[in-house]
């Protein structure tokens, strides 16, 4: 995908029935569902159900089953409760008749209150970086020969060379600049789709950065995340990807991101567990 515009009708929902939605797939590397792509349906399906003044506050799915691009996924909403300032949702994902991933979403009323934030790092500007396929045209012979990817609707400037490429031990931590590829619309309730989305590139990776490895040799998988949505944003804007991952034990990396528009608010945070173990050999 060159451009955001060719994600959305991926993001966009066929209403089936009251409360159950479709949505088809796009193609991936391999046969599997990109975990960003059910995480950005399952909010949208559940934000189908929630008034317009309303927006996501926090989210938190399981990863429970690798989806097939093949086929639709069907996304059955619970509307567990509509209160006075706060409406909560539950999303099932499925496909063959099994769950996927399961969603829980809450909503909230915009409201005045307490306002503090941490600082954003101090980082070069996205102007100052290559992008991730400029930097894999320039690392291409130090890769393996199956590593690659196509064209994707977020673009990303690492500010740290990423661990692909250079497989050292270092610091398990990294930034990177994000956006969308084009333009969107002012509908607040996309942007933050179009950030789920994004948010599940960039955070196993950053489990790896202690142990030199190449990725070829991992197998890696995304098993929860959640993710809270601080002030609005735009997703085709540039967003400051901060990313540190405190332990992995146990066949798991666990992993935090914030994200920061350019002037230094913070807008989301995200957290992470996945699966990062070496490859078993067949």
């Amino acid at each position: 995908m060159e451009n955001v515009q060719e994600l959305l009708p991926y993001i966009e929902l066929e209403s089936i029935e009251e409360n159950i939605f479709r949505g088809k797939s796009h193609p991936f590397v391999g046969k599997r569902v990109f975990g960003g792509q059910v995480l950005a349906q399952a909010l949208a399906a559940a934000t189908l159900t929630v008034p317009e003044e309303r927006v996501v506050h926090s989210l938190h799915g399981y990863f429970i089953l690798p989806g097939d691009t093949s086929l639709p996924i069907v996304y059955s909403v619970d509307r567990v409760r509509d209160g006075g300032s706060f409406t909560t949702r539950r999303v099932k994902a499925i496909q063959k008749g099994q769950d996927i991933f399961v969603l829980a979403a809450s909503y909230q009323l915009k409201q005045e209150g307490f306002d503090h934030q941490i600082e954003m790092p101090d980082v070069p500007s996205p102007d100052e970086l290559l992008n991730d396929q400029e930097l894999l045209e320039k690392f291409k012979d130090h890769l393996p020969e199956n590593l690659s990817w196509g064209a994707r609707p977020i673009e990303f400037k690492p500010v740290e060379i990423p661990k692909m490429f250079i497989p050292v031990a270092g610091e398990p931590f990294q930034n990177v600049w994000v956006r969308a590829k084009g333009t969107l619309g002012d509908d607040p309730r996309l942007h933050q789709q179009i950030l789920a989305y994004a948010s599940d590139y960039n955070l196993l990776s950053t489990a790896l950065g202690p142990h030199p490895i190449t990725i070829d040799k991992l197998q890696m998988a995304s098993l929860d995340h959640a993710m809270w949505f601080h002030r609005e944003f735009r997703a085709d804007d540039w967003l400051l990807y901060h990313i540190d991952s405190p332990s992995a034990s146990n066949a798991r990396g666990f992993t935090r991101g914030s994200l920061f528009d350019q002037q230094g608010k913070l807008v989301a945070s995200v957290v992470q567990e996945g699966l990062v173990r070496k490859r078993r050999k067949k």
